[in-house]
């Protein structure tokens, strides 16, 4: 069995910093096709559906649909804040190459 995604609490912390100021919405994090490797991330607020993973820490929720979690299988979604800028980021161990921008990948 696929190991389901790991949230950690930097970016619980970053998520309940957003939703702070209204209508707490949970993160979704999915995988579509495009972008320079193949896959790409779509990571945005969103409502959770009846059939998404929900992972919750402190009141905060991010939510993967059916279809991502075997590309997210293991893959820890954390928050950086670098030079290059503050995001959500994702460590894959599925993914065999990704792009610079880090949002880019291929299986």
């Amino acid at each position: 069995m696929n190991l389901p995604p790991k949230v950690t609490e930097r970016a619980f912390a970053k998520l309940a910093q957003i939703n702070d100021s209204g209508d707490a919405k949970p993160l979704r994090v999915a995988v579509s096709g495009g972008g320079c490797s193949g896959f790409q991330y779509d990571i945005r607020l969103d409502r959770a559906e009846a059939d998404d993973l929900v992972l919750e820490s402190a009141g905060q929720k991010v939510v993967v649909d059916p279809v991502s979690l075997p590309y997210l299988a293991g893959a820890t979604i954390d928050f950086a804040d670098e030079l290059i800028g503050a995001r959500f980021v994702i460590d894959n161990p599925n993914a065999s190459s990704s792009c610079g921008c880090g949002t880019s990948f291929s299986i």
